[in-house]
């Protein structure tokens, strides 16, 4: 089952194409990171999807069901702008009241649940006013979840928490996805979305650029891979002809006492280079591969 599909969605405000044509199928316990430079369409892309602005054309299903659409509100969890918070609301109001306004209503005993999931459970009946920035972030995402929906909107759940408080929210990210809970997220964290996501979309001027598992991506954007092979020492008798092999083999050959780097087509080749290697009987002690980082992806586009 798909939980988010789109189909030539699009927005424009005036003659401003914000968003252009976007396909994009999300499946029901995936975690999608999606990602985008300031002013790629992000924000507009996600406010359709959760109902805030009405698309101008094309079509979107959440959950199976057609959007918009007031009903399916009840099964997705958006976290909020911090800023939206009441501050003379305490956190443990603040879940009572949005999950009331969810038509969810939830026992106190819930609430408290999802603030320990999210790390306040000894701020419950403090008000938001005298809360940190990381602690809104927190409220902020236990608003999104208190109502136990099936599709959570996070954006940038971790941006400007301190590292033990990101490794809390990995956690409870990752326990909502082994309760089968489908994640939608943005982040400019860019490692963190190489650890936590299946799969990944990027955006580029309102268009999804590339979409795909980090592998997929990889794949996409490497032409050559560059391949380091640590091995025992060549006999001298054999190292003209092994190096002559090795730069028909691949390029950018260079050749060390104990190493080389060289850069080949496929990992077809690393086979070859292995098994040639083993002929003449040199030990090989470790292969390197050099592969593209997200953040090296994402610069590329």
């Amino acid at each position: 089952m798909l939980a988010i599909e789109t189909k030539q969605l699009s927005k424009s405000f005036w003659k401003n194409n914000v968003v252009k044509k976007i396909d994009l199928q999300v499946e029901k316990g995936e975690i999608l990171g999606f990602l985008g430079r300031n002013g790629a369409g992000k924000s507009t892309f996600i406010n359709m999807l959760t109902g805030i602005i009405r698309p101008t054309s094309g079509s979107y299903a959440l959950l199976g069901k057609q959007g918009p659409n007031d009903a399916i509100k009840k099964e997705i969890g958006v976290m909020p702008d911090y800023s939206s918070l009441y501050g003379s609301m305490t956190a443990i109001k603040h879940l009572s009241y949005l999950a009331a306004v969810s038509q969810k209503p939830v026992t106190r005993l819930r609430c408290m649940e999802v603030l320990k999931l999210v790390g306040l459970e000894e701020h419950a009946n403090k008000k938001a006013a005298k809360f940190s920035f990381g602690m809104k972030k927190k409220l902020a995402i236990a608003q999104a979840i208190i109502h136990d929906p099936q599709l959570i909107f996070l954006d940038e759940p971790t941006s400007g928490l301190d590292a033990e408080s990101v490794i809390h929210i990995h956690h409870l990210i990752q326990h909502l996805h082994e309760q089968g809970k489908t994640i939608f997220m943005t982040s400019h964290n860019l490692d963190e979305v190489e650890k936590i996501c299946n799969r990944i979309a990027i955006m580029k001027d309102g268009k999804i650029k590339k979409s795909g598992t980090m592998d997929e991506l990889r794949a996409y954007y490497q032409s050559t891979i560059t391949v380091t092979v640590r091995h025992s020492p060549i006999q001298a008798a054999d190292k003209s002809t092994i190096e002559k092999w090795l730069a028909k083999t691949g390029t950018q050959l260079e050749m060390e006492a104990s190493q080389f780097t060289i850069q080949v087509e496929s990992e077809q080749k690393i086979a070859e280079i292995t098994r040639a290697l083993g002929t003449y009987k040199i030990d090989i002690y470790r292969v390197d591969v050099d592969e593209p980082s997200l953040e090296e992806i994402f610069l590329e586009e």
